[in-house]
């Protein structure tokens, strides 16, 4: 095995910490010898693998951002198999409307997080750009497969459709959502009834 195969597990187990002090506050309090502490792994190891405290909170955005969006996409791949009408609508409501709207919440708060440090971290920028390309992607393919099946409206592009759920989505993220005195709940009939189409 080779020494790069071998820290693998070791630099995870310190993106894993990183990511784990991300989700409980502000960056600004992460300090990369109590990451050594917690993890026992070496200091000098740590800014070998990623060059710099600033490397590794950039490390660990970036693996936040890919495992939250590589969820979104799973979800979204499987309103492409759905093969009735009802399956179709049961995922795609559960989509809009997650039943744990705590975590759902949680998540795309920390996406808004991760977008806003993307702006002035360009390695975590250029991640976040590919990323989500991607998972603009899937949201049309499996919008377009609903158009295709009739069961959503046509007059729209399966991709404006999925920049509508983007940007609702990203409005959930926002902090200030809780605040706005609209619920989850409304918000997802009102982006239901845009994809469905008047009836």
């Amino acid at each position: 095995m080779t020494k790069q195969l071998r820290s693998a597990p070791v630099m995870r187990a310190v993106l894993d910490a990183v990511a784990e002090r991300l989700l409980a506050g502000d960056e600004a309090r992460i300090r990369i010898p109590e990451i050594c502490q917690a993890t026992g792994v070496n200091y000098g190891s740590v800014y070998h693998h990623f060059g710099s405290r600033e490397g590794v909170i950039d490390a660990a955005y970036e693996a936040l951002f890919v495992t939250y969006s590589e969820n979104e996409m799973a979800r979204w791949a499987a309103l492409e198999i759905a093969d009735s009408r009802r399956r179709f609508d049961e995922v795609l409501r559960g989509l809009l409307d997650p039943a744990d709207h705590d975590t759902a919440l949680s998540e795309r708060a920390m996406i808004a997080r991760i977008v806003a440090a993307a702006e002035t971290r360009p390695i975590v920028r250029d991640v976040v750009v590919a990323t989500q390309a991607r998972v603009s992607e899937a949201r049309a393919r499996a919008l377009a497969h609903g158009q295709r099946r009739g069961w959503l409206r046509d007059d729209a592009s399966a991709a404006a459709m999925a920049g509508l759920v983007e940007a609702v989505s990203a409005r959930f993220g926002a902090e200030d959502f809780l605040e706005s005195g609209a619920s989850p709940d409304e918000v997802a009939r009102l982006v239901w009834q845009c994809l469905r189409g008047p009836r």
